[in-house]
Parts: structure tokens; sequence; C-alpha cells
């Protein structure tokens, strides 16, 4: 199991492709944050980060399907699928061994963000200024959705042999889950808006955003990320 993690983040930083989508994520990010007109933390006069929570989710649908995409797809184009399958591990090794390793790339683009937050609390008045407690919640709020779109992102990779059909799948559906669901919500009324708008991953990261990290959304995406992975799971053991 530890070969196969092993052997995932090798084959993501051995290769090109790898870097650049690191590389486009982190500048995408920069962009917004900092440069561009009505996004930009320095027209605000406000020592948040509002902007960066706001914008990095839609930038993960993206982001995430690019690195799952090949998890699953590229083994059983190259021929080497069979070769997995008929290894000593199991299909929820297989499954958890590719899933830690996602997460791990995940961690890995998030960290240089790190640096807004120093940067922005040496721009507070007086520097320090800042709700400290809001940011992390939204952090760790931040890493649960970009979870959730890896367990969707090994989800489509492992329905297909087309690494751009999972990933098209892969953007769809994080989409459609993130955002799609609360903009249905919108048009409904009664016990159906509720019931879709606390399904959307949004409902309960906006929750997570204001600092209060409540028992009930991280239950949500824990059940959440089971069942993409079981769903993950089954369509594996099937083949």
């Amino acid at each position: 199991m530890l070969s196969l993690y092993q052997k995932e983040l090798k084959g993501f930083f051995h290769t090109l492709t790898g870097y650049i989508i690191l590389i486009v994520f982190l500048v995408a990010l920069g962009l917004i944050v900092w440069v561009f007109p009505g996004t930009s933390v320095l027209e605000y006069g406000f020592a948040e980060l509002d902007t960066f929570f706001s914008h990095t989710p839609l930038v993960f649908v993206f982001l995430v399907p690019a690195i799952t995409m090949r998890m699953m797809a590229e083994e059983k184009k190259s021929g080497t699928w069979e070769l997995l399958m008929t290894s000593p591990l199991s299909a929820f090794q297989i499954v958890s061994s590719k899933y830690l390793a996602t997460l791990t790339l995940i961690i890995f683009a998030l960290l240089p963000t790190l640096v807004y937050y120093f940067s922005v609390v040496q721009l507070g008045d007086p520097p320090g200024n800042i709700d400290s407690a809001g940011f992390f919640g939204a952090y760790i709020g931040l890493f649960l959705v970009g979870a959730a779109f890896a367990s969707i992102g090994l989800f489509t990779s492992a329905l297909t042999d087309n690494q751009i059909v999972a990933f098209v799948l892969g953007v769809f559906l994080g989409f459609f889950l993130y955002s799609g669901l609360s903009a249905l919500a919108g048009l409904q009324m009664g016990v159906l808006a509720m019931w879709m708008e606390e399904l959307s991953i949004s409902y309960h990261y906006d929750s997570l955003g204001r600092g209060v990290i409540e028992s009930k959304n991280l239950y949500y995406f824990l059940a959440f990320i089971g069942t993409m992975l079981t769903m993950t799971w089954g369509v594996i053991s099937r083949k």
C-alpha cells in the first residue's frame, strides 16, 4: 500500500504536467487575491482574505480533477491496471493509497498559500489585526472541500480509461455539488429547497468559514467522502 502511495506521488512529480498544474493553481490564486480588479485584497482596505476563500474552491473544481484524472484512467489505458488488480493489494487498499496520495498533493498545493495569511497579518493596522480563528477555520474547510473533490475525481477516473473524460466528469460533478445544488435550491421553496441546500458542499464550507467548526459540518464531509470512496471501491470490485 505504501509503495503504491509513493508511486502516485513520484508519478505526479516526475512529469512536467504535475508541476504545471501546481504552478497554474498558485499563479491563478495569486492574480485573483492580489492583482485582478474587484477581487484584490489591496482594494478592500481590510485585513481579510475573503476573496481567497471564496474563489479557491472554484479553482479546486479544475485543479483536483486534473490531479485525479490519471490515477485510474491511465492505469487502464497503459495496460498496468490488470497487473495492479492481480497484486496482493485489495480494492480498498488501492483506493485508499490513491486517495491519500491525492490529499498529499492538495496539501502541497495549499501550503504555499499560507504566505497570504502572513502577508495580510503585516498589512493590518496595527499589524496582526486579523481574525485568525476565522482564517484557520476556513482553511480547514478549504482542505475538506479539496478532499471532497478528490473523492469525486477518483470516482470519475474509475469509470473510464480516458483521462479527458474523467477530467470533464470530475469538473461537472464537483461544480454541480458545490454550486449547482445551491443554485437549484434558490429556485425551490420549502423542505425541498432546505434539503438541497444542506446537501451542497458550499453550504457546509461557508459554515466552517465563519470560524466555528461544528460537528455536523465535519460529519457531512466525512460521510460525503466515505460515500464517494465506497462507490469507487464498488466500481473497481465489479470490474
